[in-house]
């Protein structure tokens, strides 16, 4: 007898439908898994004879081959013991395989034909719910993840024994049914996204730093915050989040898929209702931040998708494992080669870095500065050219005052900062309206005369400040992308004189320690 279901197989975050079809007939007895299967995969085959045995069904002596089609793309994980030994089931006519036809079921066994979690599986129901099935059999662990998908029928699978309960049994009896209006993931975002747990009116002084904090969170811009210990650039680092805008419904299912795709999403919570904030030790290795292993997983860039890469101390990591952020600044995604293919990761992600101007931290104050001219350019020569080429702002955080930390002057929210970053955020919602572009940042050299056009008058000053610095030509955009996030901030339909100046003197950190 033959009989079929489906599953999905993962390479990197994207899901591909698969068919596992059972054939049972007279034959030499064996069980066969074929289909391009990894060593975890193939193992099912032991896994499921043992956890049918232990469940009470002794598979008979006849040939059983199961192929995990198409053959050409690679299986991997142990989520396929579940779907093998449900065709299996099908096949030798323990219940009626029709009732599997439109169901995905993912899901690995023990030998006791327990039911055990797996990693990805909203992508996986993502997927299937595109590909027009509406219903799954899930781990019970796993319910609450593949129910956060609309117009899915979810059930949560414990054990072997379970299974065939369900699918003998009539429609009326069937329990174990997550409705899909379990979980509103509408009204999940607004109850978590009303929160801000740190905020910006705990930071007394540093206006400027904060107005360029404001600026790079209304356009997404890279920025780098320099400074002597104690002047706060890690508290406004590890307050921009709570600046920008909420993370809406589609960006929080994007990046749900890769926190469970790592297997980081836990059993209390099954979405990603913050926009994420990493913030990476610097001993970090460069397969930790770029994502990495035998079957590789997201890294920390990746991690940080749609939210802050937060690297604190920047001259302290190795030079090679900051120049992995190359690609990923410029493409907005990472990409791993293995043996078995190559995996792609989104990683578009605001990049925020904090680092004290040489190893002891007050250079150029020679007066408190203990370190000698070589030690600060080899401190300094940490980070390379085309990183720092990459930084939109760069910002330099002078000392706090004593009359600054004592004065009692209100200090603006995070939530009136936020409101005007979502309103200059609306308007690149409409500007950019049917393009691929999200914020300003996003904005390609070949549309920048098209979004961001400059009177004769800014493109003369521009072009002063660009020989007279010998600036780059991606520095050269991205101060037009930063001067029109400024505009959309004020309000302004075009880029004045104003915006441009505001927008070079954010570079001019750059200038200060590195001479360029």
């Amino acid at each position: 007898m033959y009989s079929t279901v489906y599953t999905c197989a993962l390479t990197g975050i994207k899901a591909t439908l698969i068919q596992v079809e059972a054939d049972v007939s007279h034959g030499l007895p064996c069980l066969d898994l074929i289909g391009f299967l990894s060593t975890e995969t193939r193992e099912a085959r032991e896994r499921v004879r043992v956890a049918l045995k232990n469940t009470g069904i002794s598979l008979p002596p006849l040939r059983m081959t199961v192929n995990l089609s198409p053959a050409d793309v690679r299986k991997e994980g142990a989520g396929f013991d579940l779907p093998v030994a449900a065709a299996l089931l099908g096949a030798l006519g323990c219940f009626d395989k029709e009732k599997l036809k439109d169901t995905l079921l993912i899901g690995e066994l023990g030998l006791n034909g327990e039911i055990k979690k797996v990693r990805g599986v909203l992508p996986i129901v993502l997927e299937a719910k595109r590909r027009g099935i509406r219903k799954c059999l899930l781990p019970a662990d796993n319910r609450e993840e593949g129910a956060v998908v609309p117009d899915m029928e979810v059930t949560a699978i414990t054990h072997i024994s379970a299974l065939l309960a369900y699918m003998q049994a009539s429609p009326g009896e069937k329990a174990g049914i997550l409705p899909a209006t379990g979980i509103s993931l509408k009204n999940r975002l607004q109850t978590v996204n009303s929160a801000i747990t740190k905020d910006f009116s705990d930071i007394k002084g540093q206006e400027t730093v904060k107005r360029a904090a404001e600026i790079a969170a209304a356009g997404f811009h890279h920025m780098l915050i320099a400074g002597p210990p104690g002047a706060g650039k890690t508290m406004i680092g590890s307050r921009i989040p709570g600046i920008l805008p909420q993370i809406t419904q589609e960006e929080a299912l994007e990046v749900s898929s890769l926190y469970s795709v790592a297997g980081l999403l836990g059993s209390e919570n099954k979405l990603i209702t913050k926009r994420p904030f990493r913030s990476p030790h610097h001993t970090i290795s460069e397969q930790a931040l770029s994502g990495g292993g035998r079957i590789p997983r997201p890294g920390e860039v990746s991690l940080a998708h749609r939210g802050v890469l937060f690297l604190d101390e920047l001259p302290e990591f190795k030079r090679g494992t900051l120049d992995i952020l190359r690609q990923p600044l410029e493409e907005k995604q990472i990409h791993i080669a293995r043996t078995g293919g190559t995996y792609t990761y989104p990683a578009d992600f605001m990049l925020v870095c904090a680092m004290n101007p040489c190893p002891c931290g007050y250079y150029p104050d020679l007066n408190k500065c203990t370190c000698t001219e070589p030690e600060v350019r080899r401190y300094l020569s940490h980070v390379s050219g085309p990183v720092l080429d990459r930084m939109d702002i760069c910002i330099e955080a002078a000392a706090v005052g004593v009359r600054e930390l004592n004065s009692n002057t209100p200090v603006e929210s995070s939530v009136s900062i936020r409101e005007r970053v979502e309103e200059a955020r609306k308007i690149q919602k409409r500007r950019y309206a049917q393009t691929g572009c999200r914020s300003n940042a996003d904005i390609t050299a070949g549309d920048m005369k098209k979004y961001c056009p400059l009177g004769m008058e800014e493109e003369r000053m521009l072009e002063r400040v660009f020989q007279s610095r010998g600036m780059s030509a991606r520095a050269y955009h991205r101060i037009i992308k930063t001067a029109r996030t400024i505009a959309d901030l004020a309000g302004s339909r075009d880029i004045r004189q104003a915006h441009l100046s505001e927008a070079v003197f954010y570079r001019a950190g750059t200038e200060k320690y590195w001479g360029k």
